[in-house]
């Protein structure tokens, strides 16, 4: 019984401190993996078991309490060191098992696949399999072990829990900048050909999202080609096509060769200037029981990683 009590009180804590960290019940919910209300009532919990208020609740904030200030320096470091812990041990197992990774191509092509092999090193006994899933993948049915998603792709089914984020580069060629002018703000894309991509799930547009001064807004785009695949709209663009939205780790490559050049300055940002919101990265999976050794051990893995490429 002091076992479970103990296991509450740190995960309230590990609660706790991913609030005051994010920022807000929503976003410690996204990163835990879990939903507002549960977190709500393990940190209400937490201060009943303490006997003070840790956070003041309003309807548009929260804000730490004196008490709460004290709180978090002494505790913040615990689900870190938890988390240090757990990797050690992860790193010890000898997994055995199959591991089935679903994702879409081109994250798998570009992210996942080179940075596979060092995760089999790591536990050669592991038997890994990436699959491309471009539809809306079922766990259960298609065997998925994990799938690693982007916002467009979430399904209220899965448990998801975001482990990193990558820039969205707005780019075109030379070429075309040259022959059609190049646009200043993303008000101005309404006037150019773009090259945007369709989401296989549900046949839409993904929006070109940005942020100036911390106002969200989607641009203005005027789709003069069309694709479900984020390569073929790069080489479209690299062969003068248009303007097209990219993740970082698919254009930095065409960049790099000069191939592609980047608009609105998005590589060098400054005050007043709209930047494209960046793609998050999720890990998904069906429930909480499906954070196996082996789930656990990619996703801690992958999140070390991805932040680091």
């Amino acid at each position: 019984m002091l076992l479970g009590n103990a296991v509450n009180i740190v995960g309230a804590i590990t609660n706790f401190t991913c609030v005051v960290e994010s920022g807000t019940l929503a976003s410690a919910a996204r990163s835990l993996g879990v939903s507002a209300a549960s977190v709500s009532q393990n940190i209400a919990r937490l201060e009943e078991h303490l006997g003070v208020r840790l956070l003041a609740r309003t309807t548009r904030q929260m804000a730490l309490t004196e008490a709460g200030r004290v709180y978090y320096d002494k505790v913040r470091h615990i689900p870190r060191e938890l988390d240090l812990a757990k990797q050690a041990v992860d790193k010890g197992l000898d997994l055995q098992e199959h591991l089935t990774i679903a994702t879409l191509s081109s994250v798998g092509r570009h992210l996942l696949a080179p940075l596979l092999p060092a995760f089999g090193r790591r536990y050669p006994r592991l038997a890994i399999e990436l699959v491309s899933a471009n539809h809306r993948a079922d766990h259960l049915r298609e065997k998925i072990d994990v799938s690693i998603r982007i916002a467009a792709q979430l399904d209220d089914r899965l448990v998801a829990r975001v482990i990193a984020s990558r820039p969205f580069l707005i780019c075109a060629s030379p070429e075309y900048l040259r022959d059609a002018g190049t646009p200043t703000s993303p008000e101005e894309l309404r006037s150019h050909s773009c090259l945007v991509l369709r989401y296989a799930t549900n046949g839409r547009f993904l929006p070109w999202e940005f942020v100036r001064d911390g106002v969200h807004f989607d641009a203005p785009v005027n789709p003069s080609m069309i694709s479900d695949d984020i390569d073929m709209l790069a080489q479209m663009a690299v062969n003068g096509g248009g303007i097209t939205r990219l993740a970082d780790f698919v254009a930095q490559p065409l960049i790099e060769r000069g191939l592609l050049v980047t608009l609105f300055d998005e590589l060098h940002q400054t005050a007043g200037q709209a930047m494209s919101e960046p793609m998050q990265i999720f890990a998904c999976v069906t429930d909480h029981t499906s954070l196996t050794p082996k789930v656990r051990a990619l996703i801690d893995y992958l999140k070390e990683a991805l932040n680091q490429c």
